[in-house]
């Protein structure tokens, strides 16, 4: 059997099909493999999230069949193959509920699954570009696909995992090919987005506020689209990033496309539109009921109730665009001077205008629908022999080892059903 892409899923299923008997080989075009596992967390890799979320994830298919794969190799296991198996111990982190690497070196993780598929008595080829994969209708032999590759080189295969990538981050070598064949061979791919990505301003009207960082609470879009969020919030040069950012960046961007003001992962569509979905934010996440208590019960200035909990520029800027002067007191407020600024503390909106694009994208929106394979063996329903996993299906979770948990479990139902089917034939 073949493995195409040497990522999570990529390097999971060729794990688990290797010790499930079968001759596995594993494709990877770049020299090294796995170079979304060696960014992700700063470097550090946030292997797994603290806790399981299923309500988390974003996808067009159905909540029912995502829910089905998420649960298929539970949270508990996942770590338990980590430390017990690869023998990477794992250390759990308050701040954003993830498990890293007792080590924080994401090396670690990448080595310890290559070393798994080595182990296992997997071969993988690096620096082998894939040109196309394709049906072998003709042949007499036991092969059902053949894999083409550059140079002309055909490799026949009984069964065949695509674990590509989607679009994001191309220079760890996602570049969309496998969504591409996917839809020509007949499967259903919902229109792709760039998710988790930091949100553009145009102009830069918080340019000042560059590199002011704090935690919040978020909210866009509105009605069934609204989604939330908490967490850290970083004021860049250009716009806006952090968890709490990129968490709910896929309503904002998902909301220009819809609206013909942008081309995918594009920059250009500065100067707003109609149909941009709305990003407020609660700067405290307290509420309003708190706020304007305490804009009522103080006579201290405002810029000191602001200042003592805020970061001191964000606090002064609030200030000033609520029209007050430094030296207004809380006592000194008028009714309406307090609404605005209550609202402001706790409605802010968000001036975005565009977004980073797949370049700085953490995963890639949309992609194949989870009813075009088997949620227990990711087996194409189109093509038995081909299997699908990791971030080509359309499913992604919010940031903090969520996406890898959905390539560690895919990866692992894909491979160990396609080394089945090639053992067996």
């Amino acid at each position: 059997m073949v493995v195409v892409g040497a990522g999570a899923a990529g390097l999971t299923a060729a794990i688990f099909a290797a010790r499930s008997g079968a001759p596995t080989l594993l494709l990877e075009r770049t020299r090294d493999g796995g170079r979304k596992i060696l960014i992700a967390g700063g470097g550090r890799c946030n292997v797994l999230p603290g806790t399981f979320r299923p309500e988390s994830y974003v996808t067009d298919s159905s909540p029912h069949t995502l829910r089905k794969i998420l649960r298929s190799w539970p949270l508990p296991e996942q770590r338990a193959f980590f430390e017990e198996d690869l023998g990477i111990p794992l250390k759990h982190e308050d701040y954003g509920d993830k498990l890293f690497p007792v080590s924080d070196r994401a090396r670690d993780v990448r080595d310890g699954l290559i070393g798994a598929v080595e182990r296992a008595g997997g071969r993988i080829r690096f620096e082998t570009v894939v040109e196309g994969v394709e049906p072998w209708s003709e042949s007499s032999g036991p092969a059902r696909w053949r894999v083409l590759v550059e140079g002309g080189e055909v490799i026949p295969a009984r069964a065949l995992v695509l674990a590509t990538g989607g679009l994001s981050v191309a220079a760890t070598g996602s570049d969309g090919r496998g969504l591409r064949w996917a839809r020509g061979l007949g499967h259903t791919v919902h229109p792709t987005y760039p998710a988790l990505t930091p949100l553009l301003a145009d102009p830069p009207v918080h340019a000042d506020l560059a590199g002011v960082s704090l935690e919040c609470r978020l909210e866009a879009g509105e009605g069934k689209g609204r989604r939330e969020a908490q967490g850290g919030f970083l004021f860049t040069h250009r716009g806006y990033s952090g968890p709490a950012v990129l968490n709910v960046s896929h309503v904002a961007v998902r909301s220009a496309l819809a609206s013909g003001v942008r081309g995918p992962g594009a920059e250009e569509d500065a100067g707003g539109s109609g149909g941009r979905a709305s990003v407020r934010v609660d700067w405290t996440g307290e509420g309003a009921s708190v706020w304007d208590e305490r804009l009522q019960a103080s006579g201290r200035a405002v810029s000191t109730v602001l200042g003592g909990l805020l970061p001191a520029r964000l606090a002064e800027r609030l200030q000033q665009e609520a029209g007050l002067p430094p030296d207004r007191t809380v006592a000194q407020l008028r009714r309406e001077e307090r609404r605005t600024l209550v609202a402001l503390l706790t409605r802010y909106p968000l001036p975005w205008t565009g977004d980073e694009g797949y370049k700085k994208a953490e995963v890639t929106g949309g992609g194949v629908a989870l009813d075009q394979v088997d949620p227990r063996t990711m087996e194409s329903r189109r093509h038995p022999g081909l299997y699908l996993c990791g971030e080509m299906l359309d499913a992604f979770g919010p940031i903090g080892g969520h996406n890898f948990l959905w390539a560690w479990a895919t990866g692992r139902a894909a491979g160990r059903a396609a080394a089945e089917a090639a053992v067996d034939g």
